[in-house]
């Protein structure tokens, strides 16, 4: 679908479903793409920071394959294989397992997942390149909008 010459009452008219799904799958391409350029896959990004008590973590316990797919189970694609991930991660040193098959965090873990951080920036700001912020918060709160129209929920 093109709409390099569409009036606004074209782009009206175009279906959100399709666009949103362009959309997320650019911004996920573009995410991930960045990520592989430092080193880390993004679901190796989101181990790191789920197990860290500096991040998404709230005690930096140690977590298991299922509990970590569960606290991530808005956001995992469904070609995301966190045992596969988790076990690049425990062979470079930044992530441990214990005898209950527990993952935690290593001191090295939490530099790499730190370092990976500073990143987000960069990448939300070309991302966000030539939308000013009250554009992106419009846009945002007719999707917000149109998710209750349909019914669903917000994450």
């Amino acid at each position: 679908m093109t709409t390099q010459h569409l009036s606004d009452a074209d782009l009206a008219a175009q279906p959100a479903a399709y666009w949103t799904g362009v959309a997320y799958e650019a911004l996920i391409a573009f995410t991930r793409a960045r990520q592989a350029e430092l080193g880390f896959t993004q679901p190796q990004y989101w181990l790191l920071r789920n197990l860290s008590k500096n991040d998404i973590s709230p005690d930096g316990h140690g977590m298991t394959i299922p509990e970590l797919q569960e606290a991530m189970r808005s956001y995992l694609r469904p070609e995301d294989d966190l045992t596969a991930e988790s076990e690049t991660l425990l062979e470079r040193g930044l992530l441990t397992r214990d005898g209950d098959g527990r993952l935690w965090i290593t001191e090295a873990g939490d530099e790499a997942r730190a370092g990976l951080k500073q990143h987000a920036p960069a990448i939300r700001d070309r991302i966000h390149h030539g939308i000013d912020d009250a554009d992106y918060v419009t846009a945002l709160k007719v999707l917000q909008q149109m998710i209750r129209n349909t019914g669903g929920t917000e994450a």
